[in-house]
Parts: structure tokens; sequence; C-alpha cells
């Protein structure tokens, strides 16, 4: 059976965004505007196609060797490796390629703004002013601090574009150790860590970056520094950070990734006055989604041509 080639899961924010002239350069496409119930639906969605695109659907070993046609999955996200089994995909011959960077801005944005939040004391004033406990709190400003980039891809860049034009000093690090453009001065990662006011991570999810921060990096940053991490939970070692937070090493720490996902709602960072949450969406803006699903067609469209017969 040779199916049409699908867009396996298109629900939430994107089931608005997807729009007729996206789906028109591929004649036939189908479409589910839903999640799959399980990994069983998933498997009858992708079963007998050649070419697909997947938002969500996590490609696991049984996913991916029950669909002996599949030769391409266009991935809706940069991090592939949190997405599905790369290693037992390529043994296959299965193509599975993501998008670059349709979120660059919007994630820049959301760790400058985390930042802020920090650096304003945001939500503490919030909740004082909700609470009724009016106080005036003192806070500081972003320009003239040193803002530290540790690893400047397409976001990285991004991020050191908007603190450099905000007035902040702005110091990286790079596995390449080129700055790419950024308006960066290039240094040592423990020269960052100990310099920075503020250290905002970027850095793709790797068997190399896997607990990447761990307790001897977090220990080189500046007393009171503010860490940003927007990037993949995976980079910094989760025992390690908690332990700098309760001894009170970082000033404040901002997460939009987490090691489990959804993070439970008892989980020890919920009970932190030092931290600033947010729920993996610092990517999840309406230009944003339109990049993505224009990106995620064009490379389901190349596939296609690619992988005909």
């Amino acid at each position: 059976m040779d199916r049409a080639p699908a867009f396996v899961d298109c629900y939430g924010d994107l089931t608005v965004r997807f729009t007729d002239e996206m789906r028109a350069g591929i004649p036939g496409l189908e479409v589910y505007f839903d999640e799959p119930a399980d990994e069983d639906a998933l498997i009858e969605r992708l079963r007998g196609r050649r070419n697909v695109l997947v938002y969500m659907g996590y490609m696991s070993v049984r996913v991916i060797q029950s669909c002996p046609d599949l030769k391409s999955i266009a991935y809706l996200s940069t991090g592939l490796a949190t997405h599905g089994d790369l290693e037992e995909a390529g043994r296959l011959g299965i193509r599975f390629e993501g998008v670059k960077g349709y979120g660059d801005r919007a994630v820049a944005e959301h760790a400058i703004a985390l930042a802020l939040a920090a650096i304003k004391r945001i939500v503490e004033m919030d909740e004082a002013v909700r609470s009724g406990n009016w106080r005036l709190m003192r806070a500081e400003e972003i320009q003239g601090s040193t803002f530290g980039i540790v690893g400047l891809g397409g976001i990285g860049r991004e991020t050191a574009r908007l603190a450099h034009a905000l007035g902040a000093r702005t110091i990286g690090w790079s596995r390449s150790g080129t700055a790419g453009g950024a308006p960066v001065e290039m240094m040592a990662l423990d020269d960052v860590l100990a310099q920075s006011d503020v250290v905002s991570l970027h850095l793709a999810l790797t068997p190399e970056t896997e607990g990447f921060v761990d307790a001897r990096a977090l220990a080189k940053l500046k007393p009171g520094a503010i860490l940003i991490n927007t990037a993949r939970a995976g980079i910094i070692e989760e025992d390690a950070l908690m332990s700098a937070l309760e001894a009170g090493r970082i000033g404040h720490c901002a997460l939009d990734v987490f090691h489990q996902e959804p993070l439970p709602h008892n989980h020890r960072l919920t009970a932190m006055k030092n931290v600033t949450l947010t729920p993996h969406s610092g990517w999840l803006t309406t230009q944003a989604i339109d990049r993505l699903l224009l990106a995620g067609v064009n490379l389901l469209e190349r596939h296609i041509a690619e992988t005909r017969s």
C-alpha cells in the first residue's frame, strides 16, 4: 500500500496557522488535526507512507521499524536527538531532517525577557503587590552589565545582538571558537562564566554537551549571577543545578526547559524563590509558527522530490 504523504499531528497552536496555501504545493497531502492517542495510533498514521511531516510524535525504534515504507521524516524541530532514535533511522536509510532558524528571534527575545525579569525582579514584585505587600524594591539595569553567551548558533547570535543593543557588554564562547558575526568578545568558557552577570545557554544537545554545565562549571559562575536556559535541559546537570540554587551560589535561574516535561507540580524548583519558570514556550510565537510550518512544508516537498523512485 502506497499512501499519500501526511502531516501526522498538526494540533494545538499549529491548527489555525496551517493554511490551504501552505498545503497546496503537496498534492494529496493528508493532514491530521489532532495528536495521535498513543504510539499505535502514530504507527497507523505513518504505515504505508514514504514521506511524512511530524510535529511532536516521537520516532521510537518500534515506530520506525513498524513503517518499512518510510523514506523520510520532515520534523518540525531543530533538536532532533530528543524526538526520535536517529541511529535506527539512519540504519534503515530513513532521512530524518528538521528545520532550522524558524525560532531564532522568538527564543532570543524570550531569553532576554527572562534575563530582564530576573534583573528587574518582576515576578517578585508582582507577587508582593498581589499579596498586598506594597514595598519598593531595588533592581538593576542591563545596560553596563556583562552578558555571557554560551553557544553561538542562530539563537545565541540573535541573543547577543539584542543584549548588545540594550547596552550590555557581550562576551561569549562557542564550540567552533567563532562568533559568526555576532557582536561578542570571544574568550575561554571559564572566563565567560566568571565574568558574566548573566549567562545564557544556547548549545544544541548532543552526546558531547549532555551535562556540559556541571558542578565544576557552576562553581565558576560569579556569585549572584543569573543563569538562563532556553536551549535543552540536558545541557545542565540537574542535581548540580539544584545544589547551586539551594546554596545561594546562583542569584537567579530562569528556565524554559526541564529534564521532565511537563514539570511535576511538586518539583523542588517550584518551591524556590530564586527561579523563574516558563513551560518550554520560548519558541512559540505566531510569527515563529508560520515560519516553522512553511519551512516544514518546503522540507517535505523536497523530500518527496528527492526520494521519488
